[in-house]
């Protein structure tokens, strides 16, 4: 089964129509109020609905997913999260990347140095921080998603280039 993204959570039943408030997990929630349909994942779950209608109300996102008519039914789906496509999220300008672009993805030094994958992405407030997993040596390194350390993400030909700059690698 192909990846799907997460792009909110739902948080509690709203109304007596079945609708549920939302959680975005997305820099776009404006988004939830044109999608057509979204992908419920809840345990073992994972069914597709079609949104009936959405709207934002008191800064909360309301959603109507169709099939879903009560209070009760809507509040079996209290946590689930809420996914989409990958070929459904918004283009990004460039340089910009989602974190499931970038985790997964091997990483190597100016001279072609693999020092591991990244395992996680830390977000630091100032910038995120790239967990880079070697998974040979054991080591983690941390390395800051900066235009002095991170050179190149190339998603085509699936790999990142940096600069280590003194410090962050121990050897």
């Amino acid at each position: 089964m192909e990846s799907y993204i997460t792009v909110g959570q739902i948080s509690k039943p709203y109304g007596l129509r079945g609708e549920v408030r939302v959680i975005p997990y997305t820099d776009f929630p404006d988004r939830f109020l044109t999608t057509k349909r979204l992908f419920i994942r809840q345990n073992t779950l994972f069914l597709e609905k079609l949104v009936e209608r959405a709207y934002i109300k008191d800064n909360r996102i309301i959603i109507k997913l169709a099939g879903i008519n009560t209070p009760e039914e809507a509040g079996k789906f209290r946590g689930a999260l809420l996914q989409v496509p990958p070929e459904e999220v918004r283009a990004l300008p460039e340089g910009s990347y989602y974190y499931f672009q970038i985790v997964g993805l091997p990483v190597y030094t100016l001279d072609g140095k693999l020092i591991g994958k990244v395992d996680e992405i830390l977000n630091t407030g100032s910038n995120d921080v790239y967990l880079v997993k070697d998974p040979e040596k054991g080591k983690e390194i941390l390395l800051p998603a900066t235009k002095e350390v991170i050179k190149k993400v190339d998603l085509k030909e699936r790999c990142i280039v940096v600069n280590l700059l003194p410090g962050l690698l121990e050897e």
